[in-house]
């Protein structure tokens, strides 16, 4: 069972270091989960494509912007008959934000490249004078959160898992901190013993053993 931003760690996806935080997507557990939305660098929002975007999606989708959490979308189900790519995205659009782009579409044809550049006046002037959109232009633009990243798939058949992860390394990055010591709590539990243990996010600095803080 897991519980309110369980920690699991991931070293496989080529050395790249992940500190994923899960939490339950019901709205019932809107209170704890606002306290992990607070630490993350990135979100990975999980939309079943059977479902649609719920009115818990929106309760979500409000947190991460209350808190400029960068945010990627992975549609899941997509397995299961009755689900359509294009009708889900343009509910995404329509509900959630226009910037909403699908990211498993052809990445150097014209109609992924302008959806991309209307997000941004800047980057649509650039562009339309003929400057190429680079990774590192895409990576600020999510950064900003003037894109959302939308991929499809099934997680319970591994389809489309790949390619999400492949994109999540290639369109993050990696947030710096000041070499003075900072944290963030974002949970309190017990062991077994009943002794009390803090959940934390440094944000700066490191955190030695016997250190009063």
């Amino acid at each position: 069972s897991r519980g309110l931003g369980d920690v699991y760690k991931r070293q496989s996806l080529d050395g790249l270091d992940l500190t994923l935080l899960d939490t339950p997507g019901h709205v019932d557990f809107s209170s704890e989960m606002e306290r992990t939305l607070q630490v993350l660098d990135c979100a990975i929002l999980v939309i079943s494509g059977t479902d649609g975007v719920q009115g818990h999606t929106h309760t979500l989708w409000r947190l991460l912007e209350r808190y400029g959490v960068p945010t990627f979308l992975f549609v899941n189900k997509m397995d299961q008959s009755g689900t359509d790519k294009e009708t889900l995205l343009a509910e995404l659009q329509n509900r959630l934000s226009a910037s909403c782009i699908d990211f498993t579409c052809e990445k150097d044809s014209e109609a992924f490249l302008e959806a991309v550049a209307m997000c941004d006046e800047e980057v649509l002037e650039n562009y339309l004078e003929g400057e190429p959109i680079t990774d590192c232009k895409i990576r600020k633009l999510i950064q900003k959160r003037k894109i959302f990243p939308c991929y499809f798939g099934s997680a319970l058949k591994l389809e489309g898992i790949d390619t999400f992860l492949e994109a999540f390394d290639r369109y993050t990055i990696c947030p710096e901190y000041a070499d003075t010591f900072g944290a963030k709590v974002y949970k309190i539990s017990r062991d077994a013993q009943g002794m009390r243990l803090t959940h934390l996010k440094v944000t700066g600095g490191s955190l030695r053993v016997k250190m009063v803080l």
